[in-house]
């Protein structure tokens, strides 16, 4: 798999696939990356699960927090992976001892860790690195062109407003695959300042 540039209909089947994510390092700071992606995943339709051991015994939208992917206690489809790249290897050693295996780990824009990929891939899981799903899903379904961001999607109409719990589809026609330079950008970026 060539994780410098996603095929569109890899995103997609990903997203369309899931049903539960649990997102290693969310955060109830509502002004935090990871309190925006999960809000807004959850509010189109997945079962969000927020894992965090410095958050035990507090809620995220109205959802526990645990401690880590073995206290979740239920089959996981994806896991989110909200951390530095260097914390990455132990979050999929953690998921690859569940039972059943979830499908999909996908580590947000500016985390990456090639070995760890390779060995969640040997193990039969789909692999994304460097991407958001709350911008992947808002650009598969145009959602994002509301707010005048070029999303490579054509479309004459444009989607519905979301409502709470709806799902959009994300079978729009995209144009320029699914390289961002500006994903790259902030990934190098990040890496510069640590």
């Amino acid at each position: 798999m060539n994780h410098d540039a996603y095929d569109d209909n890899y995103i997609r089947g990903i997203l369309n696939g899931v049903k539960s994510i649990a997102m290693v390092g969310a955060s109830p700071v509502n002004v935090r990356p990871s309190y925006f992606a999960f809000k807004y995943l959850a509010q189109r339709g997945y079962d969000m699960i927020p894992v965090n051991p410095g958050h035990v015994g507090k809620r995220m939208l109205d959802k526990p927090f645990v401690a880590s992917l073995a206290d979740i206690g239920r089959p996981i489809d994806m896991i989110d992976i909200f951390r530095n790249s260097s914390h990455i290897m132990p979050v999929v050693e953690e998921a690859l001892k569940l039972s059943p295996l979830p499908k999909v780990i996908w580590m947000q824009l500016g985390a990456r860790d090639d070995a760890a990929a390779a060995k969640a891939e040997a193990a039969g899981l789909k692999v994304v690195m460097n991407r958001c799903p709350k911008i992947e899903y808002g650009r598969l379904s145009s959602e994002i062109s509301w707010m005048g961001v070029n999303s490579r999607t054509l479309s004459s109409k444009r989607a519905p407003v979301p409502t709470q719990g709806m799902r959009l589809s994300l079978n729009r026609t995209s144009v320029g695959g699914g390289a961002t330079a500006a994903s790259d950008r902030a990934a190098k970026n990040r890496n510069d300042l640590t």
